[in-house]
């Protein structure tokens, strides 16, 4: 599939500076660019790769000032990686769809699957489940009793949704991700054993939401665990019992939310954070990598790192003296050898 440089400017609203018939057929990176491919530049640190890429077409923001000649053909757009994702979703729609029924594979005659769908090989489809229109669901997918699916969602190999889980419209699933396994809830009993509660809720999953690979998401207690329309989750997260996400929040991998937990609406959470169970975290919360939550935020929009978490201006200033605390300590030792003279 080729396209021309102005084909793409016209499609993205940007305009060409250079060989607006420069044809492109192929993606890269900056650094890795080969004749024939498009790329993208939006990040300082690789403005060198601007002028020494073999790249035929650059995607740059609309601001770019060049302080060397370009060989490349330059795509001026608003924002270029947002331009970028824009393109590669296009591509994506291009491809050809799966569609149809693939054996062996069991669909209960309970089931109803809507138009268009796609059941992989060795896929197993529940009594009462109900299956969208356009939805993907690839080999070895399991899709317990109950189970509701939306319109243009996809679920790739591996995927288990448990019993009367809900799944919205144009959700990823990503391979081996398991929706709705029993929370973590166990009593314990007069001789110190653990006895086993029932976990008779289920998880509800909204509207354009992305699970990573081998996520987790348990059903509640009662009730519902919740994740919010557009959130998106990395691979290996885990959510527990009766969470509540809201909605466009995104944590990266090895992230974990304890039971009863509610968080808020467009929150940033760094790979490795922590947060406990049983608090509330307020909308527009923003953790680095390995954060600790332990306790309520209150305050919208906060940004905090360390463990317990602490405001990041805050965190920056003790860890200065931190970093100074063996000097610190060898000059209080030495005032004190003074005094006790």
């Amino acid at each position: 599939m080729e396209f021309t440089a102005i084909q793409i400017a016209q499609a993205l609203g940007g305009t060409v500076e250079g060989n607006p018939d420069t044809v492109v057929k192929t993606y890269s990176k900056i650094e890795e660019g080969v004749e024939g491919a498009l790329t993208f530049f939006s990040n300082p640190k690789y403005e060198h790769f601007v002028y020494s890429t073999a790249a035929s077409v650059v995607l740059v923001n609309a601001d770019f000032k060049p302080s060397e000649p370009v060989k490349a053909t330059l795509i001026r757009v608003p924002n270029a990686y947002e331009a970028l994702a824009q393109l590669l979703n296009m591509y994506e729609q291009m491809q050809p769809k799966k569609v149809g029924i693939e054996q062996p594979s069991y669909i209960s005659p309970k089931a109803t699957v809507g138009e268009f769908a796609y059941i992989g090989a060795f896929a197993y489809i529940g009594d009462g489940a109900k299956i969208g229109k356009n939805v993907k669901i690839y080999p070895q997918a399991y899709i317990g009793d109950g189970v509701v699916v939306g319109d243009d969602t996809i679920i790739y190999s591996g995927v288990k949704i448990y019993k009367g889980c809900k799944i919205g419209s144009r959700c990823t699933l990503q391979a081996g991700c398991v929706i709705g396994a029993d929370g973590f809830g166990f009593a314990p009993d007069a001789n110190g054993n653990y006895q086993k509660i029932a976990q008779i809720g289920n998880v509800e999953i909204a509207d354009d939401v992305e699970i990573g690979a081998n996520t987790c998401i348990d059903r509640a207690t009662m009730g519902s665990t919740r994740i919010g329309k557009g959130t998106k989750l990395d691979n290996l997260v885990q959510i527990a019992h009766n969470v509540e996400i809201g909605e466009s929040t995104v944590m990266a991998a090895m992230g974990g939310i304890a039971g009863s937990t509610k968080i808020g609406s467009h929150c940033m959470f760094g790979g490795q954070t922590g947060i406990a169970g049983h608090i509330k975290v307020a909308d527009g919360t923003k953790c680095g990598a390995q954060t600790g939550i332990a306790g309520n935020v209150r305050k919208d929009n906060q940004t905090l790192f360390g463990s317990p978490a602490i405001e990041v201006m805050t965190f920056n200033k003790a860890y200065a003296i931190f970093r100074h605390l063996p000097e610190m300590k060898r000059q209080l030792d030495e005032l004190y050898a003074a005094y006790k003279k």
